[in-house]
């Protein structure tokens, strides 16, 4: 019984902010949204007994959430993009699509011939699950994942035409920054 009400409240709960990341004015606000609503989905997988991978999907949705807010807040023109701005693009043919895959969907889950469920479980449903998913390929997904990192960090660091220590020169002895844009901090 009480996994039947945490599975709907994880239900209702990510939908609900499933919706809100189209029902909210800025994009910062629908990013958290969103993180609400994959941690909701998390609830569901550790329900189902696949704790590593219900840990797994929360700590990447809040790394990948709170670094999008972060890379708002650095490059957006509004303030970490809370100004107010239309979410939603061609509502018209949005409604319809989602309605198409919607009602596709839903007939797949009804009229599909379930298994009956009778096999045994295997003793890590993790590691199997992982397995089943990746094969042989679990290395070269570790390497993409580095290599992804990396590339955030020498973005980021492209991005700035000067290191920290321009203002001040490499030893930190100039009295006064030398900011080669006017209005900078410390002038």
């Amino acid at each position: 019984m009480l996994s039947q009400v945490i599975f709907w409240v994880c239900a209702v709960g990510a939908v609900t902010s499933g919706i809100a990341v189209f029902r909210v004015d800025s994009m910062a606000r629908a990013t958290f949204a969103l993180l609400a609503s994959f941690v909701f989905a998390a609830g569901t997988v550790f329900l189902v007994d696949l704790n590593y991978l219900g840990v797994l999907v929360v700590l990447m949705m809040i790394m990948e959430m709170v670094i999008m807010v972060v890379f708002m807040i650095m490059y957006m023109m509004n303030p970490a993009g809370l100004m107010p701005m239309t979410m939603v693009h061609n509502q018209k043919a949005s409604v319809g699509i989602s309605a198409a895959v919607f009602v596709a969907l839903t007939s797949v889950a009804l009229l599909v011939d379930w298994p009956d469920g009778k096999q045994p479980r295997p003793a890590d449903p993790t590691a199997s699950l992982g397995e089943a998913l990746m094969g042989s390929k679990m290395l070269v997904m570790i390497i993409v994942g580095l290599v992804l990192f990396a590339t955030i960090v020498a973005t980021v660091v492209l991005a700035t035409h000067r290191g920290r220590y321009d203002r001040y020169g490499d030893r930190l002895d100039r009295r006064t920054p030398n900011d080669p844009i006017e209005g900078g901090v410390g002038r």
